[in-house]
């Protein structure tokens, strides 16, 4: 087994929550606790750990907890996902993970600047074992044991009627290098036809042009593209930081089809509750 990891040292960032609008401040810190933790520093300190909380799925994955929950969480888990830290304190000052630009690179900037270090305990990783699929509505997620030795692939295919997306199809191995270059920079998107009904849920309150590509009936009315399938990549990176929710390294192949968070925490619940389908390595 691989060593645990943890931050060199902590870093912080600030910004506001895509869905709640309001300021957050963020401070990612060491630990060695063997786990991930949410802190919420404007309460008095409790502590979550990333396995302490029911999990829902509304416009971005949410943890609640007995005494708090933690918004939009996808994007952080991700990268520290990625890079293997799996040991660290997630302390917060609101109800939600600021947006940023609306990707993982600035986390990911930020865990490359901490740097990571191994910790002495070993980091027991889950590995498909037998095949399963999670289904809605013409969406699904099949997962299936590792290609190869303990590696992550994941598919994902997304199908919008939409001129500026249409279908895009893109594979990715997870690793600090291939997520940093080809996952983490894709932002999160959204229609101009849904910003009076996501706002009357209380949604996208905080989504501007600076951390959302917006789309209307046939364009991107707020520049260009990262990518040409950024679409796409986007949805690749919401997938890691789900699947991060596990709480270990994972090994296998994960397929998702017109799938979104609510799959994505489906497939995570299935894994949860049904841990003769893994192994450990």
């Amino acid at each position: 087994m691989a060593s645990q990891k943890t931050l060199s040292r902590g870093f912080d960032l600030s910004g506001v929550g895509v869905h709640s609008g309001k300021p957050a401040h963020l401070m990612v810190l060491p630990s060695e606790s063997g786990g991930l933790a949410f802190r919420r520093t404007d309460l008095g300190g409790p502590e979550m750990p990333l396995a302490g909380g029911r999990l829902e799925a509304r416009g971005s994955t949410t943890l609640i907890g007995e005494k708090f929950r933690v918004e939009t969480i996808e994007h952080l888990l991700a990268a520290l996902f990625a890079f293997g830290v799996g040991s660290a304190v997630i302390a917060l000052d609101a109800d939600e993970i600021p947006i940023l630009d609306g990707s993982a690179l600035p986390f990911v900037r930020a865990i490359e600047k901490a740097g990571t270090r191994a910790l002495p305990a070993p980091a027991a990783g889950l590995k498909i074992l037998k095949p399963f699929a999670v289904e809605e509505g013409g969406a699904s997620i099949v997962a299936e044991p590792p290609s190869e030795g303990t590696v992550l692939d994941l598919s994902y295919t997304i199908e919008y009627g939409h001129p500026a997306i249409g279908t895009q199809e893109l594979s990715v191995r997870i690793g600090p290098a291939a997520f940093s270059r080809d996952i983490a920079p894709a932002r999160t998107f959204g229609f101009l036809r849904d910003v009076e009904a996501l706002r009357g849920r209380g949604l996208a309150l905080g989504a501007s042009y600076e951390n959302t590509i917006v789309l209307d009936a046939e364009n991107i009315v707020n520049g260009s593209l990262r990518f040409p399938d950024e679409f796409v990549r986007h949805k690749l990176l919401d997938l890691t930081g789900d699947l991060a929710l596990l709480g270990r390294p994972l090994a296998g192949r994960f397929t998702a089809h017109k799938a979104g968070h609510r799959l994505h925490l489906e497939a995570v619940r299935f894994l949860l509750a049904n841990p003769d389908y893994g192994t450990t390595f």
